[in-house]
């Protein structure tokens, strides 16, 4: 038994839920994946999966097991491109994790072109505002927005987008307003649950940059997508609060209205983090200045 193999195959199946998803995913038979976890499961003396006809979950045991082994190959396939990939293509698979909204309106027509670019690289791309684990889950790196806590991890500004308070023309004739800060709690509003402030919502003067203002919204809607805030906006549900590459066309098109013009809510960096890792594989820096050239981190 190679146990670099099985430990891979293991992963696969919790990652996948599945030995059939691991079999596509490793592109080898459901038959070799079962094998490969009943001997690694035999070699350690410890049952690593429940098995039922329904679904599979990790035991005690394989839970612990399978952040040690994300972390033994992730440095196995660093130590790997660090030697083969420093004058050769870069290839191998690539897990990104990237937000919902975002994935879909900036990055989803970048991937084409990276994978024109490199086509030993295959591309493996979950959309999810989750914040995950990078390491404990597997992923190379990400694309997250926010202002970014002191962490482990390494970051690379890609681009930033400015908060931006607003709401139909339709719900604006119906209820005038707001003018400052303290006039939303009198307004419906469309909240993302997700934000970080939760419902703190913080604005600073746009002619007074000390003059800083927070006021404790009381939502008629908390949602963990933008898009679902968006939808209900245009439709004169209320006002929201959201970055400016979601609703940018609908403000220039009239579809929405920007609300407070003298007061900002201020910006958030997008960036791109993967591990911090002495070396850094060349399948992620590749895809990394590939977004950092695409993406404008200037503007």
């Amino acid at each position: 038994m190679d146990k670099f193999d099985a430990m891979r195959a293991f992963v696969a199946v919790v990652d996948a839920g599945s030995f059939v998803g691991a079999a596509e995913r490793l592109q080898i038979s459901k038959a070799v994946v079962s094998r490969l976890v009943a001997e690694l499961e035999e070699n350690l003396g410890v049952r690593l999966l429940h098995r039922t006809t329904r679904k599979l979950s990790l035991t005690p045991e394989g839970d612990t097991f399978v952040g040690r082994c994300r972390s033994v190959l992730f440095e196995l396939q660093e130590a790997e491109d660090d030697v083969s990939h420093r004058s050769a293509q870069a290839r191998g698979l690539l897990r990104v994790n990237v937000p919902v909204s975002y994935g879909l309106s900036h990055l989803a027509a970048l991937w084409p072109g990276f994978m024109q670019e490199h086509p030993e690289v295959t591309l493996d791309v979950t959309l999810s505002d989750r914040v995950v684990d990078l390491v404990e889950e597997g992923y190379d790196m990400a694309v997250r927005i926010g202002k970014l806590e002191s962490s482990t991890l390494v970051s690379r500004r890609l681009s930033r987008t400015r908060m931006v308070l607003c709401a139909s023309p339709g719900y604006v004739r119906a209820n005038p307003g707001p003018n400052i800060p303290g006039d939303l709690v009198h307004h419906r509003i469309l909240a993302y649950s997700l934000l970080s402030s939760g419902d703190q919502w913080f604005f600073t003067s746009s002619t007074d940059a000390k003059q800083q203002v927070s006021v404790r919204i009381a939502p008629v809607m908390r949602t963990n997508n933008g898009d679902t805030c968006r939808a209900a906006a245009l439709q004169d549900q209320g006002i929201v609060l959201q970055p400016d590459f979601l609703i940018g066309e609908d403000i220039k098109a009239g579809r929405l209205v920007e609300l407070m013009p003298d007061w900002r809510a201020g910006e958030l960096g997008i960036f791109a983090v993967y591990p911090s890792r002495r070396y850094l594989s060349a399948k992620v820096r590749l895809l990394v200045e590939y977004l950092a050239e695409r993406l404008h981190p200037s503007i």
